[in-house]
This record gives C-alpha cells, sequence and structure tokens, in this order.
C-alpha cells in the first residue's frame, strides 16, 4: 500500500490525519487502462463479467494474470471489484436464500435482537456464524453455494492458500436506516486508543489479513440501500484513526458511491476501505446479501467456526457429487470453505511434521478421505485423534 505520509513514522496518531492529502487521495480517477479485463468502470469502480474472468482464467498463466490484476484492484486502485454473475445459477443462491430464511426465522422465534456492529441492534435481520450454520441443515445447498469459482479465485488472490471463509447474513428490512461509516477487521473493530497502540507498519499489514465480500441474494436497486463505498480510501495510511473524525465523516456521507447489483452479484473489497450498509428506501424489497469474510491462514477470523462439524454434514455430500463426475477443483473448492486449511498451532510433541515442515491440516485429512473414499465414521475418528493431537 503506498504511503500517504511524508517521511516514515513508527506510530499514527490523529494528528497524523491531514483532510487534504485524503481528499488528493480519493478524488483520484479510476485508470480503466488499469484494469483491462474489466467491461467497465463505473463511479470509479471496475466491473467484470464473470463469464469472461472464468475464460480469462482456464489456463495457469491467465489465471494468475487475471489475479493479478484484482490484486492491484484491490491494493493500489479503488479497492473495490463488482464480480457480475458470479453466481451464475441463481437457483443456487436461492437455495442458499432459502436456509438463511429459516434461520432467520428460527432465529426470531427464540426472541433477542440481534446486535450489528455499526447499526442500531433490530435494525436488520442478522445470522452470525451463517457459514456452519448452513453447512449443517443443508449441506447440499452449502457445497453448491461454496464451491463457486469466483470466490476461490479473489480469495487465493488477495490472501493465498488455506484461506479461512466465514459468513454473516445481513437483511435490511424496507426503511432500515443507514451504516455508519467504517473501515473492518481487524484494526477497525478497535477503539481510537487501542487502534494508535499499533505501529504504523501493522496499519499497513491489517488489510491484507482479510478480505470482504458480498453476494446479492435479491436484485438491489440504489434505492435499496446497497453498500456506500468512497473508492480509494483503502489507500489513506492513517485511516483506522480517520474513519471516525467528523470532517472525514462528513466528506464521506457527501461523496460516496454506490452500485446496484443483480441476484448474483458479487462486491470484493479491501477492508480498509471506508464503507457502510445504505439505507433501504424501499417499501418492498429486503435487501439480503451474504456477507463474505475471508481470512488469511496466518490471521485470526473473527467467528469461531466449528468445522468438524460442518465436515461431517459435507463429507458425504463431497463422496456423492465425486461418484456422479464432480470436478476435483469443484470438490477441493468445497473442502477449502469447510475445512481448517493451516495446520498451526498446533502440540508439536504430539503433531509432528509429516513429510515436510508441517503436520497435515484438517483440510489435508478430508481431501485424503474424499481421494480414498473413507467412510463418514474413519473421517470422523481422524479428525478427533487429530484435534487431540493439536490440543495436546
Amino acid at each position: 500500500m503506498s504511503p500517504t505520509l511524508e517521511g516514515s513514522r513508527m506510530w499514527l496518531t490523529e494528528e497524523d490525519c491531514d483532510f487534504h492529502a485524503f481528499r488528493s487521495l480519493v478524488e483520484q480517477r479510476t485508470d480503466p487502462g488499469d484494469h483491462p479485463s474489466a467491461e467497465a468502470v463505473e463511479r470509479n469502480v471496475p466491473l467484470y463479467d464473470s463469464g469472461r474472468l472464468r475464460a480469462l482464467a482456464d489456463t495457469p498463466e491467465g489465471r494468475r494474470a487475471v489475479q493479478a490484476e484484482l490484486v492491484r484492484a484491490l491494493l493500489d486502485g479503488p479497492g473495490i471489484v463488482v464480480l457480475k454473475g458470479a453466481f451464475p445459477d441463481v437457483a443456487v443462491v436461492d437455495r442458499a436464500s432459502e436456509a438463511f430464511n429459516a434461520l432467520i426465522e428460527e432465529e426470531r422465534a427464540t426472541g433477542g435482537a440481534r446486535g450489528d456492529h455499526f447499526a442500531k441492534p433490530g435494525a436488520n435481520d442478522r445470522v452470525w456464524n451463517a457459514l456452519d450454520k448452513v453447512a449443517v441443515r443443508a449441506p447440499e445447498a452449502f457445497a453448491d453455494y461454496y464451491a463457486n469459482d469466483m470466490l476461490a479465485l479473489i480469495s487465493e488472490a488477495w490472501l493465498g492458500p488455506a484461506y479461512q471463509v466465514t459468513s454473516q447474513v445481513n437483511v435490511v428490512n424496507p426503511g432500515g436506516a443507514a451504516q455508519s461509516v467504517h473501515r473492518d477487521y481487524h484494526l477497525g473493530f478497535l477503539t481510537q486508543e487501542r487502534a494508535a497502540a499499533y505501529p504504523a507498519h501493522v496499519h499497513r499489514l491489517s488489510p491484507v489479513l482479510t478480505l470482504q465480500g458480498a453476494v446479492a441474494h435479491c436484485d438491489m436497486p440504489v434505492e435499496s440501500g446497497p453498500t456506500m463505498y468512497l473508492p480509494h480510501s483503502q489507500k489513506y495510511e492513517p485511516g483506522y484513526l480517520a474513519w471516525r473524525l467528523p470532517r472525514f465523516v462528513e466528506y464521506f456521507e457527501s461523496h460516496y458511491i454506490q452500485l446496484p447489483l443483480e441476484k448474483g452479484d458479487a462486491a470484493f473489497f479491501n477492508p480498509a476501505l471506508f464503507h457502510a450498509a445504505g439505507h433501504n428506501r424501499t417499501a418492498d424489497i429486503k435487501r439480503m446479501a451474504n456477507l463474505l469474510q475471508v481470512s488469511s491462514a496466518f490471521g485470526r477470523a473473527m467467528e469461531t467456526v466449528d468445522r468438524e462439524a460442518m465436515v461431517g454434514a459435507v463429507f458425504p455430500v463431497l463422496l456423492r457429487r465425486k461418484a456422479e463426475g464432480a470436478s476435483e477443483d469443484w470438490l477441493r473448492r468445497v473442502v477449502a470453505a469447510t475445512a481448517e486449511g493451516y495446520p498451526f498451532p498446533t502440540q508439536l510433541d504430539l503433531d509432528p511434521p509429516v513429510d515436510g515442515l508441517a503436520p497435515p491440516s484438517q483440510a489435508d485429512t478430508v481431501w485424503r478421505a474424499v481421494s480414498e473414499g473413507w467412510t463418514s465414521e474413519r473421517l470422523r475418528e481422524e479428525l478427533r485423534a487429530g484435534a487431540e493431537r493439536r490440543q495436546g
């Protein structure tokens, strides 16, 4: 990320938040020439046709070229890309929506408001930990959804292998108010004082530990309040200390952009981008999005996910789909979204490296089980033994 401060400062303070430097940065124009694979650049945001990206990424060289372009857009460009038709079969989206709605009704029946990070509790319908809840309740729908190749393409591009998917469903009901502007996890979820305690190089590191995404589960015209973004704001180094300051908030509120989305579209963005969910001004659109937070293997995800339970529910689906002729890539994408892909931390006395520098990860064990056609009971025993070794 390009530094925006003169000289080199080891710690940042609110006094480093130069509004004029910020304004100069975010008022630059996105050059379409920097995004040759995009269909268009609208309101400073490159729009990609997912069908074209699939064709371009059909070879290892083509895949790397597409991924490099997406990384440049997220890092040094506007900080956001829209993948049109990321889910080309909207029936897959609809089946996931059915599972989400069932969870919403189930949790609503238990009472208790669902808090929101940057909006009034109860304003929206929110499902936390939606990933493992859907995997356990609707494993077929889960597998079809998380086999998505665009999610894997951009997650691998930004985070590398062994990324970890988590999901939160957000439904903004008619009349639902907008969120306040913010940056996201990690540093975006700390107080000013705590964020300032981290050195400047950690402020530069935080955005590359997470990829934020949102899949549209319904058509989202602008009046329904799709997410508000301020392109290029992710490049402002003191931004984790600036986003709460009144002058920066006022600027965001008068200069943000919104883009309409269609069901099956997906937006992915740098978590340091200034953004906020919009105000749903419609009378009849319940704006549903699946909010994806994909974490680096080297970071910590926000949510605790019961991946052992997820694997137990999804494994029979993987075996069945393999027998029906599903490709290895399809199967591997589902495994990546389901199982823990990183083998650490572990208890090395009990879980020593095997054939290398690291013991097998949970995902390695699941893939071996898929490849060799293990029984569910054998996989369950192996995963339990592995968990016991890691815990010591």
